[in-house]
């Protein structure tokens, strides 16, 4: 039987197949600019290397990603997407989570040739509405995201509504029918490739002088795994201001509360974070303490976030273990120009312990190297160096990356 999300899927397919022109990606919240051009073209490599004291062999992965969008705008108000990805291995020597090559670490950028995106966007002057398969971003990602880090994107397909009544709040209200993850439609666990949701999630948003403010709840039911099925209700605080005439200091302070949901049994858990940071020009400096709580038989997850992002980039805390993750960290990272070339260079620290006990799990330095060619194409170098304290074995991860769009 069709869900209604299903239906508008069919609808933003139909649309399009009729009017068959073309539109540019844009980011996931953004509204489709009057003068975007009509398709956008990404063609990225990337080698992973990975060394995991885990496994006897070393994992070397070459990966390909090719993504097309088309966008189509039938009226000043009503706009349709629809974007296509397809992955290739270029060799065998990684566990992608498709090929079946569990003798070595996991690379989870596994073959694949899906519908990325296809939706409709009504937008008026004070609200809208998009329904479909969509990449979705909230804040930073760190509860709800779409991990552009791997080479297939997350998405969802959702129906959501945006709600300005002024210029000092939005509200956006959600429901996530479905999550497409990024190990792709091939990968062997059913259950790695997308997972049935019932999940309406509302988040308001209040810019202030200096700051903005952000109250949300997710309630997300998942329909597969019971036990992931949590309610997480919490307010997030972002400000910044002039420290001198050349320096600006900022603090984002955040804090949640989460419960199991539905059929799900555990206790409460909380997030904390305290962030500062300093800018000088192009040079950003922060200082973190992130705490993942533990509760009775459970922590604190973040299964739909962007979550490369955060905890080191070795990726060792995806699943948060079950006594909690207390991450405290210092990272720098500024813009460079070579040649006239545009770059960054950035590099963070972490140490990771329980939430429950104290005790250390393991340090995490991290570094990259990125630089503009030329306009669309762009170059990456990037590492992650675990060492273990006793939670999983010491990782390093090598990449290297090259990546076009036009």
């Amino acid at each position: 039987m069709r869900t209604p999300i299903s239906l508008a899927l069919a609808m933003a397919l139909a649309g399009l197949t009729a009017a068959p022109h073309a539109l540019a990606t844009e980011t996931p919240q953004a509204k489709v600019s009057k003068s975007a051009k009509p398709w956008a073209l990404n063609l990225r490599y990337r080698h992973e290397s990975v060394d995991d004291d885990a496994f006897a062999r070393h994992a070397e992965a070459d990966t390909l990603r090719l993504r097309a969008s088309f966008n189509h705008r039938f009226s000043p108000r009503l706009t349709a997407q629809v974007e296509a990805e397809g992955v290739a291995e270029l060799g065998d020597r990684f566990n992608s989570t498709a090929n079946g090559q569990a003798a070595y670490p996991v690379v989870p950028d596994a073959r694949a040739l899906e519908l990325n995106q296809a939706w409709l966007d009504w937008s008026g002057d004070s609200a809208g509405v998009r329904v479909g398969r969509q990449a979705l971003v909230l804040d930073n990602a760190r509860f709800v995201g779409n991990v552009a880090w791997r080479q297939n994107m997350q998405t969802f397909d959702a129906a959501q509504l945006r709600w300005k009544p002024n210029k000092a709040i939005e509200v956006q209200a959600i429901y996530l029918d479905r999550v497409h993850r990024v190990n792709g439609d091939e990968a062997r666990d059913p259950l790695a490739r997308e997972r049935r949701l019932k999940a309406p999630l509302l988040r308001v948003s209040h810019a202030v002088p200096g700051g903005n403010l952000v109250g949300y709840g997710y309630w997300v039911e998942d329909r597969d795994v019971a036990s992931a099925s949590t309610r997480t209700l919490g307010l997030r605080w972002n400000a910044s201001r002039a420290v001198s005439k050349d320096w600006k200091g900022g603090l984002a302070l955040e804090r949640a509360q989460q419960v199991p949901w539905a059929n799900a049994i555990g206790g409460s858990t909380a997030y904390m974070l305290v962030e500062p940071r300093l800018e000088r020009g192009p040079l950003i400096l922060k200082a973190g303490w992130e705490r993942l709580g533990a509760g009775r038989g459970r922590a604190f997850q973040t299964p739909l976030a962007t979550l490369h992002a955060f905890n080191g980039w070795a990726d060792k805390f995806l699943v948060t273990p079950v006594n909690g993750l207390r991450d405290t960290y210092v990272s720098a990272q500024r813009g460079i120009e070579l040649g006239g070339r545009k770059g960054k260079w950035e590099v963070a620290y972490h140490d990771f312990r329980a939430d429950r006990g104290g005790s250390g799990y393991g340090r995490e330095l991290d570094a990259s190297f990125g630089v503009t060619l030329r306009p669309g194409f762009d170059v990456l170098a990037k590492l992650a160096d675990y060492d273990s304290e006793g939670f999983a074995r010491d990782t390093r991860k090598l990449w290297l990356q090259v990546e076009w769009s036009l």
